[in-house]
């Protein structure tokens, strides 16, 4: 579903209802293993062809390999049924991500890998395959990053070192939910019920990485703010003007 160009400049706000609580400790996935990339999935519950790329956004969280996060967006909220999961802030990183890329509108499902690229959502076999280009080329993550929990009441986000990138490089923190199923009664998915899979709440900046190691403590009570069940690391690079670059390194982890 293609953007009108009437709504291209996106600064809607809509109603947020929040999802599913945060309700127990979370826990790293394979820690030490760098993963293969970040997919990022710009969807929302108001748009007809989201639920074939939602389902592959779930089978690629599932396979493990990827960071994959989805950033539900508010603009189509006026079709008829208004996202519970969508954050204006959510358009507003597709959109410095229209601007990074040189594109004239955004739409839904738009699927951006490692910061570079987009395609569309519901091709999972171009997904894999361009991020396994991705991680045998220059085009991957470089810079070792992990997050585990190491006390009862912090998490801790490991930087390794690496090469210097020409841009500032900012490390990011996505809170998101594992899962959450929603009964869409009305618009383009009326009488559908969907599972969503991790699904951001909230996006922080917690530092800057210069291409020395270094470490970042958490409070782990930050996630129960967010109301959220999982978190991710995105070590990016800024372009200017807010406008997101490459992803060089991330971690994820998640209630088991």
């Amino acid at each position: 579903m293609t953007l009108p160009t009437l709504f291209k400049a996106v600064l809607i706000a809509g109603p947020l209802v929040a999802a599913a609580a945060f309700a127990c400790p979370v826990y790293a996935q394979n820690v030490g293993q760098k993963p293969d990339g970040v997919v990022e999935l710009y969807t929302s519950q108001g748009c007809g062809s989201c639920p074939p790329a939602d389902a592959v956004l779930k089978q690629l969280v599932a396979e493990g390999k990827i960071v994959a996060l989805a950033f539900h967006v508010d603009y189509w909220d006026y079709r008829g049924w208004i996202d519970n999961l969508a954050l204006p802030e959510n358009t507003a990183r597709q959109n410095a991500y229209r601007k990074a890329l040189g594109l004239t509108g955004v739409y839904t499902p738009q699927a951006i890998l490692n910061g570079r690229e987009h395609v569309n959502g519901q091709d999972g076999t171009k997904i894999r395959r361009r991020i396994d280009e991705m991680r045998n080329g220059d085009s991957g993550l470089t810079v070792p990053v992990s997050i585990e929990k190491t006390a009862p009441d912090r998490l801790i986000i490991n930087i390794g070192e690496g090469p210097g990138a020409k841009n500032p490089v900012r490390v990011l923190l996505a809170y998101f939910n594992k899962e959450t199923i929603v009964s869409i009664p009305d618009g383009e998915n009326g009488g559908r019920n969907v599972s969503y899979a991790n699904s951001v709440r909230a996006m922080e900046t917690v530092g800057m990485w210069d291409g020395k190691s270094q470490k970042i403590e958490i409070p782990l009570t930050e996630i129960a703010s967010k109301k959220a069940s999982g978190c991710a690391v995105l070590l990016q690079e800024m372009l200017g003007e807010g406008k997101p670059g490459p992803i060089i390194g991330a971690s994820i982890m998640t209630k088991p």
